[in-house]
């Protein structure tokens, strides 16, 4: 039966071998046209900052003053062994100013926003969801400039904001706001809090390089008034955040295979990882409740982040053969002085390596994810002011540390490029 089959069907056998061979060979076909399609999404350089803009809220307070301003604003001038605590927290911040969006008629205006336990997160969102990408606009408008295109030509809008939530969110508010096309892609991230600067260039970088011609604004943008409250007599690490935080937002410019003849280079992004440090569960901590945002310090930060510092930034250059910390150029977040010491003394740094990172915040305080961002704008701004080789005070290769949440830690490797001739 078999054999009687197959002469029966040995017409047909060559046609059926044929058929597959021109299955194979379409299916083949469609592969490599697939793969053509998928190399020509895909940019041929490095992500690159192409241009940064920052802003700040009008209204500005010196650290020296606002004791006395926070106690008498939150009607806890009886508190007066409480009052030299944080008086002393903010003598050690290392903090000359702070700009903040709350003026006191605001905080007059909203009087359960000055107590520790009130109900107030709906005048704190009416805030925020107006003034957040409102001040956005501000440092987007400006990294714009300095691009020097039409923001027709941008493509991606990336927005970070740890201050309140909302549908639809700040990145369609800022879309709005800028007038770019209805056809950007935006994303949106929420409460992610001070490591997030260096998240949003790791997914900058991502969408860049996946996308050919690729333009992505990035912002971050930080208001305070979710996080201000009252005193506590028990909850000393509330005080901290109150000592430590101001608000701001920057903006970056992200592209690949940049137009020379029209685009600065800055900094290009080489490589970006992020890790969950061992053992620091519960380290910062940070939940929105009725009544705002609350701020937890549970564990030694410090201690933690300078104990795994150098693990993150061997993974990060051996594979580029650097293992001497100060041929590098730093932009590590300020979260505050007591980590920027430890840092510095356990990796054995100069001086001069975290000095844009205590400059920012002696003059702005710390402003969660917008930070890092001030901190490479300021190093640029030095640099060229100095006269430098490069945008990276003279040297060619840096890192970009987020610290935050989690308790998180954002690695970028940073290239830095040729410093712009400023003509006279």
């Amino acid at each position: 039966m078999g054999i009687a089959l197959n002469v029966l069907l040995s017409p047909f056998i060559g046609n059926w071998d044929e058929l597959n061979d021109g299955r194979e060979l379409e299916h083949e076909r469609g592969s490599l046209r697939v793969e053509e399609i998928r190399r020509a999404q895909r940019a041929q350089g490095p992500a690159t900052v192409l241009a940064i803009g920052t802003a700040n809220p009008p209204n500005f307070v010196y650290q020296a003053d606002y004791p006395d301003y926070y106690f008498r604003i939150t009607d806890s001038e009886h508190k007066v062994e409480l009052k030299e605590k944080f008086k002393r927290m903010c003598e050690k911040s290392m903090i000359r100013k702070r700009y903040m969006h709350l003026t006191e008629e605001l905080l007059k205006e909203n009087p359960n926003m000055c107590a520790y336990m009130a109900p107030s997160l709906d005048a704190r969102q009416d805030m925020v969801v107006v003034e957040i990408p409102k001040l956005g606009k501000e440092a987007a408008v400006k990294a714009i400039k300095e691009w020097g295109q039409p923001k027709s030509k941008i493509t991606h809008v990336v927005f970070c904001t740890t201050s309140g939530v909302d549908m639809p969110g700040a990145d369609y508010q800022l879309t709005k706001l800028l007038g770019l096309r209805p056809s950007v892609k935006r994303l949106m991230m929420y409460q992610q809090g001070c490591f997030a600067g260096g998240t949003v260039l790791r997914l900058a970088k991502d969408l860049t390089e996946n996308n050919a011609g690729a333009r992505i604004l990035v912002v971050c943008s930080e208001i305070t008034a979710v996080t201000f409250r009252g005193s506590s007599n028990t909850h000393l690490d509330s005080l901290v955040g109150q000592a430590l935080f101001g608000d701001g937002v920057a903006a970056v410019i992200v592209g690949a295979d940049p137009d020379v003849s029209v685009e600065l280079r800055l900094f290009q992004l080489v490589s970006a990882a992020q890790t969950i440090l061992p053992d620091s569960d519960g380290a910062i901590d940070g939940h929105l409740r009725e009544v705002g945002l609350t701020f937890h310090l549970l564990k030694d930060v410090p201690g933690l982040i300078s104990k795994n510092i150098e693990k993150s930034l061997k993974e990060a250059f051996t594979p580029i053969g650097i293992s001497d910390w100060n041929s590098l150029f730093w932009i590590a977040h300020p979260g505050g002085p007591a980590i920027l010491d430890q840092v510095e003394e356990k990796l054995g740094l100069k001086e001069e390596k975290l000095r844009p990172t205590r400059h920012v915040l002696s003059e702005y305080g710390n402003m969660s994810s917008a930070c890092v961002l001030f901190v490479l704008d300021e190093l640029r701004k030095k640099s060229i002011e100095e006269g430098k080789a490069t945008t990276g005070d003279g040297m060619e290769w840096g890192v970009l540390f987020g610290f935050g949440p989690g308790l998180t830690v954002e690695t970028v490797v940073l290239h830095s490029v040729p410093a712009p001739i400023i003509s006279a």
